[in-house]
């Protein structure tokens, strides 16, 4: 049997440009891509529209071209996919393992910190539960949410080895479709990924916790688990996450030079050897060859 085809995909939401730790993540993604002679695809997670502009997106796929990163698809935009959410609620729904909810986070946090439970910064609180079993019917303003149970999720990373999460005590049930009527990425993502035919998802080790909650989304859905790998963080001077919060400045790639010099920067990031070449096309050719030794398909 044949092995399936490698695909990959950068995914960012165009909240505004991308910045130095896009370009981590960006890299790496098409880096690995390339490294395992695959597609490499872009996908615009606008589902949050009141947060996204369409400026913002195209303006994020100039930045990437100007720096040797294209997509070897038409880009995906999931504003335009919200259908197939819905079809995938409605499976969810059948298997019983969604529920209505009320709650408000005033709701919750009072709701948690009568089982004493403090709020923690940077870190979402385990939903408590309180709506699980009141069966709820659904109306405008409630939110919708997937049952955990209480397993073990446990999965491998490529870069980080053997994970592994108990999602009741951590996450809790998880919202799917937003009380403000928007889908959540949690769902969004998995059907997105599945109907690209994603097999491997490279992308910032921010996002490594959200894998539990993927994978549990795929079993319930059907769908086939892609192989993960979590890059590195570009950390702000703080010691935080670099983000538009933050001060993340966009990205300056007017010029050669100046995209060459990002790329350089995001390499380094990855702990890839700082290239001599003259143009982003020379050093992507070189980085390549690094990741191929670095990360190949038996990492």
């Amino acid at each position: 049997m044949l092995p399936t085809p490698y695909r990959g995909r950068f995914a960012p939401s165009p909240t505004g440009p991308l910045h130095a730790g896009s370009l981590v993540a960006g890299l790496a993604s098409w880096l690995d891509a390339k490294a395992h002679h695959g597609a490499w695809l872009v996908r615009i997670e606008d589902v949050d529209g009141p947060r996204c502009s369409v400026d913002a997106a195209h303006l994020q796929l100039a930045q990437l071209a100007a720096c040797g990163l294209h997509s070897d698809e038409p880009v995906e935009w999931q504003s335009q996919r919200t259908s197939h959410y819905q079809r995938a609620l409605n499976l969810l729904t059948q298997q019983q393992l969604v529920y209505a909810c009320q709650c408000s986070r005033s709701d919750i946090a009072k709701a948690l910190l009568a089982q004493g439970m403090l709020p923690e910064r940077h870190r979402d609180m385990p939903y408590p539960g309180t709506c699980r079993g009141l069966s709820l019917p659904f109306h405008v303003g409630m939110c919708v949410r997937c049952k955990v149970d209480e397993k073990v999720m446990r999965w491998h990373d490529r870069r980080l080895g053997d994970q592994q999460q108990h999602m009741a005590s951590s996450v809790g049930d998880f919202v799917l479709l937003r009380s403000d009527g928007l889908w959540a990425y949690q769902l969004a993502v998995v059907v997105d990924d599945a109907a690209q035919g994603i097999t491997h998802v490279v992308r910032g080790e921010d996002l490594a916790d959200n894998t539990p909650r993927q994978i549990l989304l795929q079993q319930s859905l059907g769908l086939t688990t892609p192989m993960y790998l979590h890059t590195p963080l570009v950390l702000a001077a703080d010691g935080e996450k670099l983000s538009k919060q933050n001060g993340a400045q966009p990205l300056a790639v007017a010029t050669q030079a100046q995209a060459l010099s990002a790329l350089q920067d995001a390499a380094n990031t990855l702990q890839l050897q700082a290239s001599h070449a003259q143009t982003c096309a020379q050093a992507l050719a070189e980085w390549v060859m690094q990741w191929r030794d670095k990360w190949g398909m038996s990492a």
